[in-house]
């Protein structure tokens, strides 16, 4: 058989893309690569970590640690786990689509749905952006000094000069793939310096629901399983042109280390908040009253560490949520899924200018602004998980990427959660 028959042969199968075609065609479908080969992979996955671990999940694990000590470290590890699963159909799709997902959405499932995902997703943005622009204030306030309406403001003007730039997302993703590391040593350190009970720590890995912890719980998978960073994953892998050849070390080195990250971080605070309360018997009930406590501890050096931390969370989740509700609002509107088009430009200074406006309105009640904002999310994300299963599921777009049982599983499960969420946040709003 000719080359030629065998092209048309390959690229006339059902659910087989162009990606696909090209890997037929080139006769093999794994690389052999280097370590510099596996680290061009790393990006997309710690883009969706930088944006998933911000002030919101900080704030929220500060009030987890410091009420309920080490028992809510469980809900970080359950939706850590669901988080890679719903990254991981991201990615696939992301590969196989022939389109990016949110026109992937308007052509097999209609328009209207398209719409919905998009204007959905900016809608999470916009309530991210409140988090985002109130931690960036706190956390360069405790390092610098000043008012933190005077460092939200200065800190919102910087994330918008630098996606004034424009090869916009290669950018961003170097940009945050150094603050998630910066984060890292940052919080570990932090750890260290607290001294915490490993043991009581590991305890709070069993499932318990403490009293009056509904809300938390909720403001926790909001922030932790965050599906529409799921969601957001799929752009940067198309941006990258990532093949079917990558998915398996791209799932190694890119998907499950960028989503374990942030969920290690996360459980981080909690046993600080925890262990800190456990030494000096103070309530380390907000993110500055956390950060002061440190001091008793190792000294301004402590707190300097603990604020470091947090404005690398505000400032890199500021710059991927902005840049993700610009995008995928762009996509829908039919508009282009560059983080660099026109339409997703004026998007994303819409997102940051609505999360200073609100703080700026708000600014007496900062951490209680941030956890209600970030519940809020939970309101749009079933959608976006049911969207991401039905695409992740079709056949005739993904071919043999498409979900196996385990795969639904999860997503089940992970669905189920997100839907008691938000009940719980609904009963709770109701009442």
């Amino acid at each position: 058989m000719s080359e030629t028959n065998k092209t048309t042969r390959v690229s006339d199968q059902p659910g087989q893309s162009q990606l696909q075609h090209d890997e037929a065609t080139s006769g093999h479908t794994t690389k052999r690569r280097g370590f510099l080969g596996y680290l061009a992979l790393m990006g997309p996955a710690f883009v969706v970590g930088a944006w998933q671990f911000g002030p919101g999940n900080l704030a929220s694990a500060v009030q987890a640690g410091s009420q309920y000590q080490y028992t809510l470290i469980w809900v970080i590890a359950v939706s850590t786990i669901l988080m890679i699963f719903f990254t991981d159909m991201s990615v696939r799709l992301g590969i196989v689509a022939p389109t990016s997902l949110i026109s992937s959405i308007k052509e097999h499932l209609g328009k209207p749905v398209g719409l919905l995902a998009g204007f959905g997703v900016f809608g999470i943005t916009l309530m991210f952006s409140v988090g985002n622009a109130v931690g960036s204030g706190l956390g360069l306030s405790l390092i610098l000094g000043g008012s933190p309406i005077f460092w939200t403001v200065a800190c919102t003007v910087g994330v918008g000069i630098i996606l004034a730039f424009r090869n916009v997302y290669g950018i961003i993703e170097k940009l945050l793939l150094i603050m998630v590391a910066l984060m890292a040593i940052a919080f570990i350190a932090s750890t260290f310096v607290s001294q915490p009970d490993w043991y009581r720590a590991l305890e709070g890995t069993i499932p318990r629901l403490p009293a009056g912890s509904e809300i938390l719980v909720v403001a926790l998978v909001g922030t932790n399983f965050s599906i529409n960073a799921a969601f957001y994953n799929s752009y940067g892998t198309k941006e990258h042109r990532r093949t079917r050849a990558d998915y398996r070390d791209i799932t190694l080195v890119d998907t499950i280390p960028g989503i374990v990250a942030p969920g290690i971080m996360t459980a981080l605070v909690i046993v600080v908040a925890a262990s800190v309360l456990g030494q000096t018997g103070e309530e380390a009930s907000s993110i500055n009253a956390l950060a002061s406590i440190f001091a008793p501890l190792a000294g301004p050096i402590g707190s300097t560490i603990f604020a470091l931390g947090l404005s690398a969370a505000a400032f890199s989740s500021m710059i991927a949520n902005a840049t993700a509700g610009g995008t995928m609002l762009s996509d829908a509107l039919g508009r282009g899924p560059a983080a660099g088009s026109p339409t997703a430009r004026i998007v994303t200074g819409i997102i940051l200018a609505f999360g200073v406006a609100i703080t700026l309105t708000f600014q007496g009640f900062p951490v209680a602004l941030i956890i209600i904002a970030q519940s809020l999310t939970v309101l749009i994300s079933p959608l976006l998980g049911f969207l991401l299963v039905i695409m992740s599921n079709k056949a005739t777009v993904m071919g043999d990427l498409r979900n196996r049982w385990w795969h639904n599983l999860f997503a089940g499960i992970g669905l189920i959660a997100i839907l008691i969420a938000t009940q719980q946040l609904v009963v709770s709003l109701l009442s």
